[in-house]
């Protein structure tokens, strides 16, 4: 059991780290930190922290330094993150309202992010172009089971099953059928998802599991058919980081450029219903192993969903980064999002 005082203990080790890139003895807890309490009690603590696997010695020293578990510990328990300041955030609209166009606002924002993190910062940027449903189709296979089918008007076919929570009678499957068809003529793919939303309200209590069944099936088909990419900054900063990796920061370059793996993270965190995502160390895939990243969701055009987020070594100042991730993720919403 991992006491208040040894968790106290643990934020002062991350913080300190944090800012110094030293091993952390009980001394020096001691003597920068009013605990009331001797060296040794503090030695103690730290005992039952690295039997945790919250802290350990990186070398001989006597020093310690947070583990992947521990940073994830100290995340969990800011249960108040301070905000940025009026100016600060009077700073950033100030900075954004001089973009010329979308590609130089979400140029701007990353450079902007990554100036005040110091860390890498990327945007996912949405595109779905101006893709429409030209028809959709709902063919049963067995009274619980049906294939949904989705044509765009560029000729695209997506086919996906759908298990209902119970069995449905052909009449009842033609009336869904022809209320989705209706709903969705001619509605551009971005708009999908807000359209079956208003359908599930408007109908009678004994279909909305049904249409709700539809709706998931129908985001799975839409999502297939989004075109992400990544807008990046600050990239040159993860280089000169490089002495907080244990190994080489060239895998995570490479995961940067593709884009293909955060891109999929980002798509894990959004199909977990996750606004506020931090991933640490190896709660990620072994190419972003040494990286922490603080994403934050932002609604875009058509109530979209994407991300803001930065990168970089796990060894970082949480609660400004994940302050300053949020402050411009709102920002986001207010200009791009459906009530801009």
């Amino acid at each position: 059991m991992v006491s208040q005082r040894a968790l106290d203990v643990l934020r002062v080790i991350v913080e300190d780290y944090v800012d110094s890139r030293e091993p952390v003895g009980s001394r020096a807890i001691v003597e920068r930190h009013d605990f009331g309490v001797s060296a040794a009690t503090i030695r103690n603590d730290m005992a039952i922290l690295e039997e945790a696997n919250l802290i350990h010695a990186p070398h001989t020293s006597a020093g310690r330094v947070p583990t992947d578990l521990g940073y994830r510990r100290f995340v969990d328990s800011l249960s108040d993150i301070r905000p940025l300041t009026v100016q600060q955030v009077g700073a950033i609209q100030r900075f954004l309202d001089e973009s010329l166009d979308l590609d130089d606002f979400f140029g701007r924002t990353v450079k902007l992010l990554s100036d005040l993190t110091n860390q890498v910062a990327m945007v996912q940027f949405p595109t779905l172009g101006n893709e429409r449903v030209a028809h959709v189709e709902i063919v049963p296979v067995s009274p619980s089971k049906a294939y949904l089918i989705l044509i765009t008007a560029a000729g695209s076919i997506d086919r996906r099953m759908v298990d209902f929570d119970a069995e449905l009678d052909d009449t009842t499957l033609a009336d869904v059928r022809a209320r989705v068809s209706t709903t969705l003529s001619s509605v551009s793919l971005s708009e999908v998802d807000g359209a079956m939303s208003t359908l599930a309200e408007s109908v009678p209590p004994t279909l909305r599991p049904i249409i709700d069944d539809v709706r998931t099936a129908l985001q799975s088909q839409v999502d297939s058919h989004r075109k992400d990419r990544l807008i990046v900054a600050g990239t040159p900063k993860l280089v000169r980081a490089d002495i907080d990796f244990a190994g080489s920061v060239a895998p995570v370059l490479d995961a940067i450029e593709e884009q293909v793996t955060l891109l999929r993270l980002f798509g894990e965190m959004r199909a977990q219903g996750d606004d506020s995502g931090v991933r640490i160390g190896r709660e990620m895939s072994d190419d972003l192993s040494d990286t922490a990243i603080i994403s934050h969701a932002y609604s875009a055009m058509g109530g979209d969903s994407s991300r803001v987020a930065i990168l970089g070594p796990t060894r970082m100042n949480y609660p400004l980064n994940m302050a300053a991730v949020e402050a411009v993720a709102h920002y986001l919403t207010q200009v791009l999002g459906d009530d801009a």
